[in-house]
């Protein structure tokens, strides 16, 4: 299949008064054309990072790319310049961020909001085909498009959500980036977005970066998951051969262990030992090897290289490095 984004090696640093903060290390990643990729990992591990770095985002003076790159339909997004990374932000790569209660202007309308992007990225267009995109996209995302006229403090946390996703397909962008779409909202929302974003997705044939901590979502929405600690994916392969869990990753062992069986009588969850990485000091060997209950000495000292497991399927872990796979 066409690579349509591809991570090489990133390094990217956080430079404060305080620390140094590591938060991407040797991180790479690659999304085909019309792929739907779930990315895991816990809270501080670098997804959002990730994302922002994408569509170079990340906050200036404080944020530092210290290695490697990210291509985009083959171009360099670290060269290029400000008038390109424009035309790039909500029409070729759009992104759905964290929380929908931030994301909006609180003094404009939501039709004026999405209006504005069509603005920005098709200045051609005339007024009226205008509005009827924008109606045309509130209607796709289940909301009658007189309420375009409305403000977003007249909106619940799912309508409002639903207007960001609006926001960022009407220009139907080839690469959707969701950083955790669903945090904010009720389970019952939860659901309603997801299958709307899975919807809109085979419309428009966009590809998706979905970033998430859970993996009921991941197992229901994705079809392939990458697993991500300490700033670098350290397990990748399709949701099936993942959710076999027959060759995981100690981490992504752990994960699935947290989660609750409903065929087994426990009375208690198996939480992950230890502490999440401190990101202020740099990892010599395996991020995980502190809290790895079959670490050794050379997980600590050594960091462990990829090892395909399966067809597509790589974990990076010493205990895998006799395995043969492609």
């Amino acid at each position: 299949m066409e690579k349509l984004l591809e991570i090489k090696n990133l390094k990217v640093q956080y430079n404060t008064d305080e620390a140094v903060v590591y938060a991407l290390n040797d991180f790479s990643l690659d999304l085909n054309k019309g792929e739907i990729l779930g990315v895991v990992g816990e809270t501080g591990a670098g997804k959002t990072t990730m994302a922002l770095s994408i569509m170079k985002l990340l906050p200036e003076h404080v944020a530092e790319v210290t290695g490697g790159n990210i291509t985009y339909n083959g171009q360099d997004v670290f060269k290029m310049s400000k008038k390109e990374l424009r035309a790039l932000r909500g029409a070729e790569i759009s992104m759905i961020f964290q929380d929908p209660m931030t994301s909006l202007n609180p003094v404009m309308t939501v039709g004026d909001q999405i209006n504005e992007v069509l603005k920005i990225h098709h200045p051609d267009m005339s007024k009226q085909t205008r509005a009827e995109k924008v109606a045309e996209i509130l209607t796709l995302v289940g909301i009658p498009p007189e309420r375009g006229a409305q403000f977003p403090h007249q909106f619940s946390g799912g309508m409002k959500q639903r207007v960001v996703i609006a926001m960022a397909l009407v220009a139907e962008p080839n690469l959707l980036l969701a950083d955790e779409p669903t945090t904010a909202l009720d389970v019952t929302i939860q659901a309603q977005i997801l299958m709307l974003m899975k919807e809109l997705q085979k419309k428009f044939g966009t590809s998706m970066i979905l970033i998430t901590h859970d993996l009921g979502i991941v197992a229901e929405f994705c079809e392939n998951v990458a697993v991500v600690y300490g700033g670098e994916v350290i397990e990748r392969g399709s949701v099936e051969q993942v959710f076999a869990r027959t060759k995981n990753h100690p981490y992504t062992d752990s994960l699935f262990k947290c989660i609750p069986d409903l065929t087994t009588d426990a009375t208690r969850l198996t939480p992950i030992p230890g502490f999440v990485l401190d990101s202020r000091t740099a990892p010599v060997g395996c991020p995980f090897a502190e809290r790895c209950q079959k670490a050794t000495e050379r997980c600590v000292q050594v960091k462990p290289s990829i090892h395909y497991v399966e067809d597509g399927h790589y974990i990076k872990c010493h205990l895998y490095e006799n395995e043969v796979g492609k």
